[in-house]
């Protein structure tokens, strides 16, 4: 039966309406897919928008591993900047790269702390053996706090011991290489960071042993009754922020960033296992006598034994010497209450030193805390392969748990790309949250450490949709605290940029640092805290992520004291730090002065949870001690450092300062060094003098086949090894890609929302079509009846 004209009437209004409704669909489809696409920044500048999408792709990954495949059979590698990942820079006259043979000169290193009240006195002996049959100039490269003070050095050649004197930088250096060049025996040491320091040994003969012997003074860390002394004794890989030449060399603007001064070989494990225990191994014996008794005595990464009762306990490593891979950490707390006040005086030359610590008291909240704004930052860079990721993860999935729905957050990862899972801050709902947590669980270890990127990216506080608030959502409520939480290893060259950022640009953020593995950048870390007004927490393995984040984000939810101020009656003294802090429940207030005569009352004012909060005290009742000055002249030179990262000062003007009080003070500074001379020639002449960059061990729980590519002790090319990383990038990037996460609260109701207009509109078309068609039905009819007639 042949259909009739009515019939193909209708089946035509059916066929328009109906591709009309498909177009609509496909609008709506195809603008959702590009909304709910990550976004990736790659080798971000400065100045760029943090939305702007630029994924690294896989054969950009590619060529980076074969770069640095290449890179690794031409020269020893260290880290460089590059395009899609880690890359192992080459250069034959620069430090760095992997040590695969042992050593010629061995080295043994004993440290002795003695705890007094809330400061650290340690003695740090390495011994220099020469296995070797020729003469040996050695290099090494070692961690210290970055808080310390250095003052002392004296170098133990047979029964003579030669005394180490303060110089300026480049004078001191000077003595050295003379002395070096004439055969006599001469040590330096030198700050290469606030937490890094250099010792170089010069003529050390066959077969003999040269002790180096270095002292300095160090504050106790202190929160809420818990204190600790953290001795670090690695350092570990650092990547270098700053492009190549092409002979792979620094750029000029790297080498003016000190990136140079802290590259190390890293051990081989192959070649760390032949050497046994021989390969820097170091023993640590710690005197406690902190002024009170002492309960829960306890060092999370070493096994310890404790000798004898009540305020005067001897700690020392159960396991003797141990290899020199992770930080040492000693723990306690005082029996029943801790002091709350602690007043030392030191007299130094004219002048009286003062430190006064005062603990705010612990107060209850009066209603519920203000609405915050969470900015996690999160590192899942090379270094943080092994361990560290895992520990990253399980302190931001936990810190995740503790949002509230009033509360908006924000999570940003970086390696040597970022990426924001949202484009601002959205609520704490828990759609929200749960794509929060799988954006965290597929996060995966890769790449450099581009950090300032995410750093602004996270201060800007105006977000990225001021201007569109109505596709952004809801602004933060008035009172929300902003803060800022950063979980990373700080394994990077750069750290006075990140203390430029944060001092020019940190507005109404707070900043705290969460610093990951067994060996983080504690530098960067405590002044990254400081300058953004937050505080520095340590976690070191996994399986106390949930308990450091729980005990940092319970501080972070208590009262705080704010507005604090101090001042002197009867008395005239100058207080370091000058703009003081806001301090979180159990955070002391550490004010160290001086002045000609010390006299008065010390006078501090606050608010805590609204109300009025002052403590008054007699300077007069001051104890003695012989660690205030050094202290005193520490905090003063950070307080330089961070002038100058402001624009407070010039560069000339903090050098001067910095020398000035490192002279003064008998510091090892950025600007001073320890220089110690034999006066005896030992080097016969002629004999040629070899020198040797001592190799650190790997800290314990990083990667070595993810940083270094898979080179081995042996030099196998573990061909298998690489083209499983290319593999594992190429995955990774294509698993963010396919996450299809939605970047804002409300940006994918516009999508479908104009979708459907669109769709709206194909129907419109489609009735304004049949419409037209009636407008026309005579011939239109004429024609379709001719044709059937023809058709039959």
């Amino acid at each position: 039966m042949r259909p009739t004209v009515k019939n193909f009437d209708h089946l035509l209004d059916r066929d328009a309406i109906m591709v009309m409704c498909i177009l609509g669909v496909i609008a709506i489809a195809t603008l959702a897919a590009s909304s709910f696409a990550p976004q990736a920044i790659a080798n971000a500048s400065p100045n760029a928008s943090p939305n702007i999408s630029a994924n690294i792709s896989p054969r950009a990954a590619d060529e980076a591993m074969a770069a640095m495949d290449e890179g690794r059979r031409t020269a020893p590698p260290h880290f460089a900047t590059g395009k899609g990942g880690l890359i192992l820079r080459s250069a034959p006259d620069q430090a760095g790269g992997i040590a695969t043979d042992i050593p010629a000169i061995r080295l043994g290193t004993d440290i002795v702390a003695h705890v007094s009240g809330t400061s650290a006195r340690v003695t740090v002996t390495q011994a220099f053996r020469n296995s070797s049959s020729e003469w040996m100039e050695a290099i090494y490269l070692y961690p210290l706090p970055d808080n310390g003070a250095v003052d002392t050095l004296k170098m133990v050649v047979g029964d003579r011991i030669i005394e180490g004197q303060i110089k300026p930088k480049q004078e001191a250096r000077q003595i050295y290489d003379a002395a070096k060049s004439s055969g006599r025996k001469a040590g330096l040491v030198e700050q290469n960071r606030p937490n890094m320091f250099r010792n170089s040994i010069a003529n050390v003969g066959p077969g003999e042993t040269v002790l180096v012997q270095i002292e300095f003074q160090a504050p106790i860390a202190q929160i809420a009754g818990d204190y600790a002394l953290r001795l670090p004794l690695v350092v570990g890989p650092r990547y270098i922020a700053g492009d190549t030449n092409s002979d792979g060399s620094l750029t000029r603007a790297a080498a003016l960033a000190g990136a140079a001064d802290i590259l190390a070989p890293t051990a081989d494990p192959q070649m760390a296992a032949r050497a046994g225990g021989g390969l820097n191994p170091v023993s640590i014996t710690v005197h406690l006598d902190p002024g009170f008794a002492t309960a829960a005595i306890s060092s999370p990464y070493h096994a310890v034994n404790v000798a004898g009762e009540g305020a005067q306990r001897t700690v020392t490593l159960a396991d003797g010497a141990v290899p020199a891979d992770r930080d040492f950490e000693l723990r306690w707390s005082a029996q029943g209450n801790a002091p709350s006040l602690g007043l030392f005086r030191e007299r130094h030359g004219e002048l009286t030193y003062v430190m006064a610590t005062i603990t705010p008291p612990k107060a209850q909240r009066s209603g519920e805390a203000p609405p915050r704004e969470m900015i996690f930052v999160i590192d899942n860079s090379g270094s943080m392969a092994g361990t560290s990721m895992p520990a990253a993860k399980a302190s931001l999935l936990y810190a995740l748990d503790t949002l509230r729905p009033q509360d908006r957050f924000n999570i940003i990862r970086f390696d040597d790309t970022m990426e924001q899972l949202f484009d601002s801050a959205v609520a704490a709902n828990s759609r929200n949250i749960e794509q929060a947590k799988g954006f965290t669980r597929a996060l995966d270890a890769e790449g450099g450490t581009q950090m300032l990127p995410a750093l602004r990216a996270a201060l800007d506080d105006t977000g990225i949709c001021a201007s569109r608030e109505a596709q952004c959502g809801a602004s933060p409520a008035p009172d929300a605290v902003r803060q800022i939480i950063f979980l990373t290893d700080g394994a990077l060259s750069n750290e006075a940029d990140m203390m430029r950022a944060i001092e020019q640009d940190r507005g109404q953020s707070r900043v705290f640092m969460v610093g990951i593995g067994s060996a983080p950048n504690t530098y960067l870390m405590r002044r990254m805290a400081q300058a953004g007004r937050g505080t520095f927490t340590h976690v070191g393995t996994g399986n106390e992520a949930e308990r450091q984040m729980q005990r940092l984000l319970d501080r972070l939810a208590q009262p705080i004291a704010t507005r604090l101020s101090a001042h002197v009656e009867g008395g005239n003294i100058a207080f370091t730090p000058r703009d003081l802090p806001d301090l979180y429940a159990g955070e002391p207030l550490v004010l160290l002065g001086r002045t000609r005569h010390l006299s008065g009352t010390l006078r501090i004012s606050g608010t805590i949870d609204g109300l009025p909060w002052q403590r008054s005290i007699d300077l007069t009742h001051a104890h003695s001690s012989s660690a205030i000055a050094k202290l005193w002249a520490r905090s003063r030179i950070a307080e330089v450092e961070a002038e100058r990262w402001s624009g407070q000062t010039s560069h000339e003007r903090a050098d001067t300062s910095i020398e000035e009080l490192g002279m003064d003070f008998g510091l090892v500074t950025s600007r001073t060094s320890l220089v110690a001379v034999d006066a005896t020639p030992d080097r016969p002449a002629g004999a040629p003098l070899m020198r040797e960059e001592l190799p650190l061990l790997l800290p314990a729980g990083w990667d070595f086949e993810r940083l270094f590519g898979g080179l081995s002790a042996d030099g196998t090319d573990h061909t298998g090894d690489l083209a499983a990383m290319r593999k594992a990038r190429r995955d990774a990037i294509e698993r963010r890609a396919r996450l299809n996460l939605p970047r804002g609260s409300t940006g994918y109701v516009l999508t479908l929302g104009a979708g459907l207009a669109l769709m709206l509109a194909g129907l419109g078309l489609g009735l304004w079509w049949r419409r037209a068609r009636w407008a026309v039905r005579p011939a239109y009819r004429w024609a379709l009846s001719s044709g059937a007639r023809m058709a039959g």
